[in-house]
C-alpha cells in the first residue's frame, strides 16, 4: 500500500468508525478545560472526570480558584499523581489569568504555554477544542499509533506532531487526533494488540518493527 493510499485509508476508517468526535474531558468552558488537561497528565481522562467536579464544585474560574489554598486543592485531585505540583501550577496560572487576561484564557500558543504547567501538548488541546484554531495535540497514544501505522519516525512526539501535520489536511487535525485516540483505545491498544483484528493494522500491514 503506498503512503497516500494508506492515509486516505486510514482517514476513512477513522471517519467511519468515528464520525462524532465528543471531548472527552468534562468540562464548561475554557477555564474548565485548561484545568482538566493539565490533569490529564499521566493520569486517565476517566480518572480526572472523576474528580473535576468537587474541584469545580469549590472553584470553577480563575478568581475562586486563586482564592482557594494549594493544600486544599492537592487534596482533592490527588487521585489523578502528581498533585504537589499541579495543585501549584493551577493556583498559579489562575492568579496569572486574572492578573495579566481579566480572567480569561488567552487564545494564543505562546501565552499559554508561559503559564505553570501548561506545556505545548495541553497549549494545543484547548487552543484546537476550546478555540477551533488547527492544532495537533500528540501524546504518547497517538505517538504510538502514528509510529505503528508507519506515519512518522519521529523519536519523540515532536516529531511526530511535525509528521502528522505535513501529511494530513490542517482542516482534519482538531478532529483527527480525537479520533486517533478513541481508535487506540477500541481497537489498538498498547497491549495485548492483535493486528489481525484491527480495522486499520490488519489493511496496512503492520510490521514487527513497528509493533
Amino acid at each position: 500500500m503506498t503512503d497516500k493510499k494508506k492515509v486516505a485509508f486510514i482517514t476513512e476508517t477513522l471517519d467511519r468508525l468515528f464520525p462524532e468526535t465528543p471531548i472527552p474531558l468534562e468540562h464548561s468552558d475554557p477555564y474548565t478545560l485548561l484545568v482538566a488537561v493539565l490533569l490529564s497528565a499521566q493520569c486517565t481522562d476517566e480518572r480526572v472526570n472523576k474528580v473535576t467536579p468537587a474541584l469545580f464544585a469549590l472553584a470553577d474560574n480563575p478568581y475562586d480558584m486563586a482564592a482557594v489554598n494549594t493544600e486544599t486543592i492537592e487534596q482533592i485531585i490527588k487521585p489523578c499523581g502528581l498533585s504537589p505540583s499541579k495543585s501549584k501550577a493551577i493556583s498559579a496560572l489562575s492568579q496569572i489569568l486574572i492578573d495579566k487576561y481579566a480572567g480569561k484564557v488567552p487564545d494564543s500558543f505562546e501565552a499559554l504555554e508561559a503559564l505553570p504547567g501548561v506545556g505545548h501538548k495541553t497549549a494545543s488541546v484547548v487552543m484546537s477544542q476550546a478555540f477551533g484554531v488547527p492544532a495537533f495535540p500528540v501524546d504518547t497514544h497517538i505517538h504510538r499509533l502514528a509510529t505503528r501505522w508507519g506515519l512518522t519516525s519521529g523519536k519523540n512526539v515532536t516529531e511526530t506532531e511535525k509528521d502528522l501535520k505535513r501529511i494530513f489536511p490542517e482542516s482534519s487535525w482538531n478532529k483527527l487526533h480525537l479520533q486517533i485516540i478513541f481508535f487506540g483505545r477500541k481497537y489498538c491498544p498498547a497491549k495485548a494488540h492483535d493486528p489481525n483484528n484491527c480495522p486499520i493494522c490488519s489493511v496496512i500491514d503492520v510490521s514487527k518493527k513497528q509493533e
